[in-house]
């Protein structure tokens, strides 16, 4: 703040300040409205045939606003409110908050600290952590991947066995930590739309969906030729680049012809933020941990 804003905040709370006071003291003065009847105390307004009295604040009262005066020049002294004046006690707003979030972190400490170091498999053991997990998954994953874990169109379903980019906790971890940007380019330039149309159907042949058997063969070796470089010479994907297995029937964005045909001839592109710049790594771990149990009981269950 310059000089002359600190001034001006200055002379305005003071300013402000005397005039209360004025106003106050003033107004304990009673003024007889006429000196012939001294028993006529009153203000000479009449408001529906009630006449209104000039009598002083009950001493009570006025006592409580000359605190309230009192109060005012103490804190102002203390606390800023006088231009640049700090106040004597050195409060910022800046220091309360920062006091404030390391009170939150020690508290934080005490109940997600533990698990910052602890291994993945070891916190999906733990009831109590899984439980924790559940919740920063459901306030910071659920509406992409699903309150359930489950995934939307475009998104992973995560409680499956089947992984773009691999389930162990290790890649879990990676995945939260730095996040993924998954391509898929459009091949229409490249293979041309007849191309596109061949290719779907053998993709649709390799899940065992109602297919054009001409058309796959000759969408074999369009993909034989452009496709097995990401998706693998089986189509069973690539999890080094993400390139998500086309055999198993699990898809991202639908398993129709014209779904497919959308997906080969237009790319795909997605994107999994880090969640490094929003959640500490304990919280990390708990979430992986908790993603990486939905996976052991598909698992479990099979």
């Amino acid at each position: 703040m310059s000089t002359f804003w600190s001034l001006w905040v200055i002379v305005l709370t003071l300013a402000n300040l005397a005039l209360i006071i004025w106003v106050l003291f003033a107004n304990r003065k009673v003024a007889v409205s006429d000196q012939d009847e001294p028993g006529n105390e009153t203000t000479g307004h009449v408001y529906d045939g009630i006449e209104e009295y000039d009598n002083p604040l009950p001493r009570w009262w006025f006592m409580l606003f000359v605190g309230t005066l009192i109060f005012s020049a103490i804190y102002l002294v203390i606390y800023p409110g006088m231009g640049n004046f700090k106040g004597i006690a050195g409060w910022t707003s800046v220091g309360q908050l920062e006091r404030s979030q390391e009170k939150a972190m020690e508290k934080f400490d005490q109940t997600f600290g533990k698990y910052a170091q602890m291994p993945v498999e070891q916190i999906a053991e733990n009831p109590q952590a899984l439980k924790m997990g559940a919740r920063i998954f459901a306030n910071n994953c659920a509406v992409c991947h699903g309150a359930d874990g489950g995934g939307n169109y475009g998104f992973p379903n995560l409680s499956d066995d089947d992984w773009l980019y691999g389930g162990t906790p290790e890649k879990i971890l990676q995945t939260l930590y730095q996040g993924r940007q998954g391509v898929m380019p459009p091949q229409e330039p490249i293979i041309g739309e007849e191309g596109v149309r061949n290719t779907a159907e053998y993709v649709l042949a390799l899940n065992g969906l109602e297919h054009n058997a001409e058309m796959a063969a000759q969408g074999k070796q369009v993909f034989d030729r452009v496709c097995m470089a990401c998706h693998g010479l089986d189509a069973k994907g690539n999890q080094a680049i993400g390139a998500p297995n086309l055999t198993n029937n699990i898809w991202l964005y639908g398993s129709s012809r014209e779904q497919i045909q959308h997906t080969i001839r237009g790319g795909r592109s997605n994107q999994m933020p880090s969640q490094s710049d929003k959640l500490r790594d304990d919280k990390i771990r708990l979430v992986a941990a908790y993603v990486y149990s939905l996976s052991r009981q598909e698992e479990v269950e099979q």
